[in-house]
């Protein structure tokens, strides 16, 4: 599926809005693939600069910190799927066939087969998610960041994913759990088959057909109890 989709971020995300300038627009595209390609923890803002033939304050006029570089990208995933899950359920009326499709949504991994864009990549964001989303939260300022709605895409994703839950069996009492759970498990188990397989069930798989039959067994098991 390619959606041409434009996102609308929180101005708390940044100084200078990166879209609207090629500079910023770069530094968004290849601050998201250099930490995909050595980690959030090496990534700065000084190898970032040589990587994109800048300066170090360059960066900082659009960004306070790598801090809040991570989470406009990982907002910009949240954003991005949920306009996924919106196209792709608008039309369905069965409310199992719309969970079944939001669990396809976000377990398996986009395709990158001629993925051209001057700004951010589904396929790298995805990645992104999978090796860094946790460490968008895990900190001693989330109380603020949360304050500033910061988390708000992933906030809305998951109360989507909840009224579906409850659609489908009303008298559930865990939906907004559950929906998070299932969310966070697509991600933590896929992070686990390519990093901790001796954690999950689906270390020789090359797809992820099995996990998303699992997280369904998981799902619907639940809301039938």
């Amino acid at each position: 599926m390619h959606l041409e989709v434009r996102i609308k971020m929180n101005d708390k995300l940044f100084l200078r809005n990166p879209e609207e300038s090629a500079l910023g627009k770069k530094i968004v595209k290849q601050g998201l693939s250099l930490i995909n390609k050595i980690g959030f923890e090496t990534f700065t803002f000084k190898k970032l600069s040589v990587e994109i033939d800048t300066t170090e304050a360059s960066i900082y006029r659009y960004f306070e910190n790598k801090h809040k570089l991570l989470l406009y990208l990982i907002t910009w995933y949240w954003s991005f799927l949920e306009y996924k899950v919106i196209f792709s359920v608008n039309n369905i009326t069965n409310s199992e066939l719309k969970l079944k499709t939001i669990i396809k949504l976000i377990t398996e991994e986009p395709s990158n087969v001629s993925e051209k864009t001057d700004f951010i990549s589904e396929y790298e964001s995805y990645k992104l998610v999978i090796y860094e989303g946790a460490k968008s939260y895990l900190t001693r300022h989330i109380s603020k960041d949360n304050k500033d709605r910061l988390f708000k895409p992933y906030k809305d994703l998951c109360e989507r994913f909840s009224s579906i839950i409850k659609e489908y069996n009303p008298k559930y009492k865990y939906p907004h759990s559950l929906a998070s759970t299932i969310l966070e498990m697509a991600h933590s188990q896929k992070f686990f088959k390519q990093n901790l397989p001796s954690l999950t069930d689906f270390a020789n798989e090359t797809d992820d057909k099995k996990i998303i039959l699992f997280l369904e067994s998981l799902l619907f098991c639940s809301l039938k109890c």
